[in-house]
């Protein structure tokens, strides 16, 4: 892919950026619809996901950046953070890209997302 190709793969289309950073509806499917265990599973992976983050940030070798965009690909799908799980996905398919620049534009486009769902997630706290 090249340079230009992987800048638009992470431009996320409108309609993408106006869906809310949490997939309710996933996620009351594990939580039988116990909005105080939701809460609880999100801000378990609001806390946790940034330390996730930074290990992808600060990976040396392809190892360590695949298994951190894995783990952290994961631990999103799983809470219904589907942007940030998309964006992870993306960040551990560049774990070989030639260009020096792919992984730094896959980091900052995968903190935003963490950022919007991070944000949003602390909301719901206040709503409770």
């Amino acid at each position: 892919m090249g340079a230009i190709a992987e800048a638009v793969a992470f431009e996320a289309p409108a309609i993408e950026r106006a869906r809310s950073p949490v997939d309710h509806a996933h996620l009351a499917r594990y939580t039988f619809g116990n909005k105080a265990l939701e809460l609880e599973v999100l801000n378990l992976f609001a806390d946790q996901a940034p330390d996730t983050l930074e290990q992808l940030r600060t990976a040396t070798t392809e190892k360590a950046w695949r298994d951190a965009a894995h783990t952290l690909k994961g631990s999103a799908r799983a809470v219904g953070a589907m942007l940030v799980g998309d964006r992870a996905e993306q960040a551990e398919a560049l774990r070989t890209s030639p260009d020096p620049g792919a992984r730094a534009r896959a980091l900052a486009s995968l903190a935003e997302a963490l950022d919007e769902a991070r944000i949003y997630i602390a909301s719901l706290g206040k709503q409770a």
